[in-house]
């Protein structure tokens, strides 16, 4: 027993130390850790159990035969973020090019069923070739496994794909189907056809990361949600995204003791937030003064740069917090805002997430282009995820709140349970020069002087039917608020509506605008 004790502890050895110093080395030359190094940094110390360590393909042909490494260059297996259960799959590119076989697929798809079947969240950290093209359809077939239980996990539990190597042809959809994607700058990229195809194809040239590299899809794209500089980083983020996420999507996220006062008075916003419709501000700033110590972890950051997405806490709960961005193209709601918001808000309601939302939007952005590329059914995307979302939701009108924009931006008709707006709120069809010009448009142009009766016009609205008490005294806002208070009011909202309880019409599931 005991010889066979150390050959077990032999073979291990074997296992954990890959296919050796050569390989180990090239990987690090090209600024890529290796995939136990990932698994370390990702993990809390000493909590990862490895599943079919042992594992080794069973193909033949094209020199397969000779070359059966353990793990087949994927290590698979579970551990935990501080202290909560998280599973994990890793490719290894230094066995196969982390390429995709029959063996390789199945440990996959064991490790999914586990994270399904154990409620708890999956991360993979890709950096592989895509299919084992000496396997054949064998490995096409082990990506539609993956595909298919991916579907199966959307918004049962957190998935979160890191890439960290290439991610090619059918592989990419993977990631896309997952909750989340991070990568990193210069070591990895996605794509369906690489530069050569593209090439041959169309004559264009362009290099991988040109392609499809981590600033194309977190700032153009919109694939990737966050963008890295190196690997310990964006693997500590990673880390962190998991403490704002419950297990699944039958618990509440994780609570936390917050120092930071509930009543703690937030005096600057008066001054933050000009009264000015058309003078801009930076909307991060709002959100620094309200939430717990004034951090937040924003989601696409770079891409669709007017609106914000971001997870934080108030008062020691998760909150998703949707805003518009008055410094980028005024705030205003178009195609890539849209898709990027009804995103964030689905997501937020398949995990239990509170969703604030904090409006200071023009309408929707005019144009050729916008409507010819689908603004209609892209904006329905965002009213569709609000109007489907039952989780508690909060509306803050800072400002502007005009037109459909306002409607979508969950607005009390679509369900928000609660609508707040500060004194300087201005709730209206359209802005009032441009409400004025239509109304009045006969008055002024048969005046003496149309410029002083369009503007005693625009005082006149604005005194009708655009003054902050408005929309409170027909009660489609519940109050209007002291700016000061926000941090408050709101933080005392959310735990009153801690237990809400929303239930949708019996179906299979909905058809949402696509």
């Amino acid at each position: 027993m005991h010889n066979r004790i150390a050959e077990l502890a032999e073979l291990r050895r074997t296992v954990v130390d890959g296919p050796g110093e050569r390989a180990t080395a090239a990987q690090h030359a090209k600024g890529k850790l290796t995939v136990r190094e990932r698994i370390d940094l990702l993990l809390d110390p000493g909590s990862f159990t490895e599943v079919e360590g042992f594992r080794r393909h069973r193909a033949t042909g094209f020199g397969l035969e000779a070359k059966k490494p353990y793990t087949d260059g994927v290590v698979t297996g579970w551990g935990t973020v501080e202290g909560r259960t998280v599973f994990v799959y890793a490719h290894d590119f230094r066995i196969f090019g982390g390429a995709l076989g029959e063996a390789h697929a199945a440990k996959i798809h064991k490790i999914m069923d586990m994270a399904i079947a154990a409620g708890a969240p999956l991360v993979s950290l890709n950096d592989g070739a895509g299919a084992r093209i000496q396997e054949g359809v064998s490995a096409l077939a082990g990506y539609g496994g993956i595909f298919q239980r991916n579907t199966r996990a959307s918004g049962v539990i957190p998935q979160i794909s890191v890439m960290l190597g290439p991610c090619a042809g059918g592989a990419a959809y993977s990631p896309a189907l997952t909750d989340f994607v991070f990568m990193v700058r210069e070591t990895s990229q996605m794509f369906i056809t690489g530069p050569d195809v593209v090439k041959a194809v169309t004559g264009e040239e362009i290099t991988q990361n040109g392609l499809g590299g981590a600033d194309v899809h977190s700032s153009v794209s919109g694939v990737a949600h966050f963008a890295h500089a190196d690997e310990p980083s964006c693997l500590e983020d990673v880390r962190y995204l998991l403490s704002l996420l419950p297990q699944n999507n039958r618990e509440h996220p994780p609570a936390t003791e917050s120092t930071d006062p509930v009543d703690r008075r937030c005096d600057t916003l008066a001054d933050l937030v000009p009264l000015d419709g058309g003078t801009p501000y930076d909307m991060r700033r709002v959100i620094e003064e309200i939430v717990d110590d004034g951090e937040f972890f924003e989601v696409h950051e770079r891409w669709a740069g007017n609106i914000i997405c971001a997870l934080t806490r108030m008062g020691g709960q998760v909150v998703g917090i949707v805003a518009n961005q008055p410094q980028s193209m005024a705030g205003v709601l178009d195609i890539d805002t849209s898709e990027k918001a009804a995103r964030f808000v689905q997501m937020c309601d398949a995990f239990n997430i509170p969703i604030v939302t904090l409006l200071d939007v023009p309408g929707f952005l005019p144009g050729v282009d916008q409507e010819h590329n689908g603004i209609i059914r892209r904006g329905a995307k965002l009213l569709y995820a609000y109007c489907n979302a039952t989780v508690p939701r909060i509306s803050l009108i800072l400002r502007k709140a005009y037109g459909g924009a306002y409607i979508v931006m969950d607005s009390r008709s679509i369900g928000a349970d609660l609508t707040f707006a500060w004194p300087s709120n201005e709730i209206a069809v359209m802005g009032a020069e441009g409400a004025a010009n239509v109304i009045f448009r006969r008055q002024i142009a048969a005046a003496d002087d149309p410029d002083a009766t369009r503007a005693e016009m625009v005082k006149a609205y604005k005194s009708e039917l655009m003054h902050p008490y408005y929309a409170a005294e027909r009660g489609l806002v519940d109050d209007v608020i002291d700016p000061a208070a926000t941090r408050e009011t709101l933080i005392r909202s959310l735990a009153m509506l801690t237990d809400k309880h929303a239930e949708l019409p019996s179906r299979k599931h909905g058809n949402p605008p696509q």
